[in-house]
């Protein structure tokens, strides 16, 4: 016959109906102590203070139910010891009186304690990774060096940190292996299986680009989720030949940085290789860093004369000139402008350069008091509240009020002159001035005197 084990509880208590302990035992999971000290005693008594109010729902729920559901005191003990127990009561049958039973969770309790302390220390080593990360960030973005990070299998770019973008013309998701020259292709990969072996390996002069530059380029593997890349370092390996064009070359960004007018080069697909600080305040980014290998077209915003309408006309063209469109900034904020572009080079290697300038104010200095403009934008306004053949009414008596207007002020007021200049008869033009309000007197004298 099969024997059955079944768990002890660690604390037995039998009560009367009052909840005055009668007997009192207890498991050897517990340590020695004297329970019986609390025979005579109420339960209540007995627990901490936060669980007197537990100790008479299970009283209530055992009297009235047979049973109570389990709940957790802190049990105080003879000797001042205190260990959290979850008790729950029954009802004995006849006049026995109640029975509570009780699991000692003290273990339960320790493993909180630890997992609490693990979850802390885990946050804390998180937000010093994230810290360290920052940091890691912030050099990347503001170093000189031109720093690249490749996956190890397809040799794809990952990032691309700005300086690697204005010298090199990279971008995320470019093949770095596209851009060296064919006869150094064999000591590249060379330099590559070295860095997995060793973990890095010496630089190697590379020639990269359509110009075929000559660059110092460094790998060093690294192990990143999914799979392990290189950080790639290039140094210009530039001879002494080319230092004044170099300091031409610096002047000249000196120059397109202090333009008035935005200025930002672009690879023939629009994205952004380098911007000055005027484009960068008309979309409202604050660094060099924020628009570098992003599309300009995320900031073209007028339907029919975005990024793709802009570079099909420099492709048939290889020009455009006071291209009409609006630019969109970070914030929401609108800008008309007018873009001069041009592109030089061939197939990938095509770059563009735009001149972007700000004609809202121009705009609005010229028609910003004009009534016709005035009304036209409050019609605007009602848009999508107001059926459009109402619209189109408001829009007609706009337009005809603004044209009699004009027409008086040309005709200095002379109704007769005004009507031939707009092809009405007077008893006509009577009634449009009797209707949009003009004074019924207006320039007797003139009229007579014509």
């Amino acid at each position: 016959m099969n024997r059955v084990n079944f768990a002890q509880p660690d604390i037995t208590l039998t009560l009367d109906w009052e909840g005055v302990i009668r007997t009192a035992a207890h498991s050897s999971a517990i340590p020695t102590e004297q329970v019986a000290d609390w025979v005579g005693r109420p339960w209540i008594d007995t627990v901490g203070d936060s669980g007197g109010d537990w100790i008479r729902r299970m009283l209530d729920d055992a009297r009235n139910r047979g049973v109570s559901a389990f709940r957790q005191v802190r049990q105080r003990f003879p000797s001042g010891l205190e260990l959290p127990i979850e008790y729950t009561t029954v009802r004995l049958g006849g006049e026995a009186g109640l029975m509570a039973i009780g699991k000692n969770l003290q273990a339960v309790a320790e493993l909180q304690s630890r997992l609490i302390a693990t979850q802390q220390a885990r946050e804390q080593d998180y937000w010093k990774l994230r810290e360290i990360e920052t940091r890691s960030r912030l050099l990347f973005d503001a170093s000189n060096e031109a720093v690249l990070v490749v996956e190890a299998e397809s040799l794809r770019v990952i990032e691309a940190n700005p300086a690697a973008i204005r010298a090199i013309g990279l971008a995320p998701g470019w093949e770095f292996l596209r851009e060296v020259a064919p006869r150094d292709e064999e000591a590249f990969r060379g330099m590559l299986r070295r860095a997995r072996e060793q973990g890095r390996a010496p630089g190697i002069l590379v020639h990269l680009g359509a110009e075929r530059a000559s660059w110092l380029v460094r790998a060093t593997l690294m192990t990143r989720d999914p799979g392990p890349v290189f950080l790639l370092q290039l140094a210009s390996a530039a001879t002494d030949a080319h230092s004044a064009a170099r300091g031409t070359l610096l002047r000249v960004e000196e120059m397109v940085e202090r333009l008035p007018d935005a200025f930002v080069v672009t690879d023939q697909d629009g994205t952004v290789r380098r911007a000055n600080k005027a484009f960068l305040e008309l979309v409202q980014v604050a660094t060099e860093a924020g628009v570098l290998g992003q599309s300009a077209g995320r900031w073209l915003a007028r339907p029919g004369s975005g990024l793709g309408v802009l570079l099909a006309s420099l492709h048939d063209h290889g020009e455009v000139r006071l291209f009409p469109t609006v630019i969109t900034g970070e914030v929401g904020l609108e800008a008309e402008v007018e873009i001069s572009a041009a592109s030089s080079g061939i197939g990938g290697t095509r770059a563009i350069g735009m001149v972007i300038r700000d004609v809202g104010r121009r705009i609005r200095d010229r028609y910003g008091s004009s009534p016709l403009r005035d009304a036209m934008g409050a019609i605007e306004k009602d848009i999508g509240t107001t059926p459009l053949p109402a619209l189109v009414r408001r829009v007609a008596a706009a337009l005809e009020r603004h044209c009699i207007e004009r027409a008086l002020a040309l005709a200095d007021g002379n109704r007769t002159a005004t009507a031939e200049l707009l092809g009405l008869s007077r008893q006509s033009l009577y009634a449009k001035l009797g209707r949009y309000g003009f004074h019924a007197g207006l320039d007797e004298d003139a009229e007579e005197a014509g």
